[in-house]
């Protein structure tokens, strides 16, 4: 429990907090498939990931994202919780600005679930219900090659999952799912 009460100290955005719980969602299912040992970690890491997003205020935005990840894991860190594979997932998933290279499969997975699950929330919102139940797995593949369509979800890094070798229409069905096993939590 002192994970999420962290998390719910250090965030204040809704929308951050809601983006946890899913990321959260999708490494446990994730770690389930390639790494079960370590599903707490993963599970973790997602959790945390962000966590340092509503405290990073700097005027300068390139400031901030230079320092994205790095205070995440300083404040996981600092609070007791995980360890050093914990801590370097969150500070990679941000790697290309502060320098942090992707080395092991935990960091390449966070690499990969972060923006898939703010791209599924997208395709749920604009159906009429706005409910994860609307959304198929085809509609994600699809809207995938729809580069005007949540312009802002970086794609690269979602098809990075397959150099972990899972085909990508595996990787949605099993962040679709698992987002849904919490869409109560996440108002979807």
């Amino acid at each position: 429990m002192k994970a999420k009460d962290l998390l719910e100290k250090c965030l204040q955005t809704e929308n951050l907090i809601k983006h946890s719980y899913a990321v959260e969602a999708v490494m446990r299912a994730l770690a389930q498939r390639l790494e079960p040992a370590k599903e707490d970690d993963w599970a973790l890491a997602g959790l945390l990931h962000d966590i340092d997003i509503d405290i990073l205020d700097y005027k300068n935005k390139s400031e901030q994202k230079k320092y994205h990840g790095l205070r995440s894991a300083e404040i996981v860190a600092e609070n007791d919780l995980g360890n050093e594979y914990v801590w370097q997932a969150i500070k990679s998933h941000n790697g290309e600005v502060n320098g942090t290279p992707r080395t092991s499969i935990i960091d390449k997975a966070l690499y990969a679930v972060d923006p898939i699950t703010g791209f599924i929330t997208a395709i749920a919102l604009i159906y009429p219900d706005k409910k994860l139940s609307s959304v198929k797995v085809k509609s994600i593949t699809k809207r995938m090659k729809e580069k005007a369509f949540a312009a802002g979800a970086n794609r690269e890094a979602m098809m990075s999952i397959e150099e972990l070798g899972i085909p990508f229409a595996e990787f949605a069905k099993l962040s679709l799912e698992a987002m849904t096993g919490i869409s109560d939590k996440l108002g979807l």
